[in-house]
C-alpha cells in the first residue's frame, strides 16, 4: 500500500485529491493538511509520498519541502501548482523535489503517477513547458554545453536516459529493455556522473533540453 499525504492551502483541492487517490486499491490518504501542518503531519504518518502545493499563504512550500528534506528518512516529494510556468518550480526541483504536478492533472492520471513516484520514477506535467526546462538549466548549462554532455552517453545508456525521463522507475527500464535491475542501476549510476547531475529530474530535463524526448503535440506540429 502506498502512503499519500496531501498538502495545499485549499480545501476543496485536498478533498478532491483525497477522494480521488483513495478510490485506488493501493493508495492510502494518510493525511489531507494546510501548509502549516506539513512536517507534523509527516512525521506522525509517515507516507511514502507527499503532494506539496508549492505556494501556500501560511507558509511556503520550498520550505516545508527544505524541513522534509532534512528529515531522517525524507518522503518522496512532488510539488502541486495552477501554472506550469510557475517560477518557484525550478527551484523546488533543485531543492530535491522528484517532480511537479498541475493542479487540474486528469483525475484518472493521479495515482499512476503516484505508483511512479513511490516507485522512484520522475513524474513532470505533461505541460511542462520549455521556459521551466530553460529556468531549470539556467546557471549556465546552455544548448550546445547540454548536447555536450548527452554526447558522452553511450547508445544503451542514452536509451535508459529516454525511459528514466519518461518516468519509468528501475524496474520498469529493466522490463522494458530486458535488463536486469542491478545493470540499470549501473546505467543510472554512469548517467548521472557523465551528465554531472545527482537526480534523475536533473538528467529528464537535460534530456529534454538536448532534444531527445518529444511530445505528441511536437510530433504533430
Amino acid at each position: 500500500m502506498i502512503r499519500v499525504l496531501v498538502v495545499d492551502d485549499e480545501a476543496l483541492i485536498r478533498t478532491g485529491f483525497q477522494h480521488i487517490l483513495g478510490a485506488a486499491p493501493d493508495i492510502e490518504v494518510v493525511a489531507a493538511v494546510p501548509g502549516g501542518e506539513a512536517v507534523r503531519a509527516v512525521r506522525a504518518a509517515a507516507p511514502d509520498v507527499v503532494l506539496l502545493d508549492i505556494r501556500m499563504p501560511d507558509v511556503d512550500g520550498l520550505t516545508v519541502l527544505a524541513e522534509l528534506r532534512r528529515l531522517a528518512r525524507p518522503p518522496i516529494v512532488a510539488m502541486l501548482t495552477t501554472f506550469d510556468t510557475d517560477e518557484y518550480v525550478t527551484t523546488a526541483l533543485r531543492s530535491g523535489a522528484a517532480g511537479f504536478l498541475l493542479k487540474d492533472t486528469d483525475p484518472e492520471q493521479l495515482p499512476y503517477l503516484v505508483r511512479t513516484l513511490a516507485a522512484g520514477g520522475t513524474v513532470l506535467s505533461s505541460k511542462v513547458t520549455r521556459r521551466v526546462v530553460d529556468g531549470y538549466l539556467d546557471t549556465g548549462l546552455r544548448e550546445p554545453a547540454t548536447a555536450r554532455l548527452v554526447a558522452r552517453l553511450t547508445d544503451r545508456e542514452r536509451a535508459v536516459l529516454v525511459l528514466m525521463a519518461e518516468g519509468l522507475a528501475n524496474t520498469d527500464i529493466g522490463d522494458r529493455m530486458h535488463l536486469s535491475l542491478g545493470t540499470v542501476k549501473g546505467h543510472v549510476t554512469a548517467i548521472f556522473g557523465k551528465l554531472q547531475v545527482s537526480s534523475r529530474v536533473q538528467a529528464a530535463l537535460i534530456a529534454e533540453r538536448a532534444g531527445l524526448l518529444r511530445s505528441p503535440r511536437e510530433e504533430d506540429a
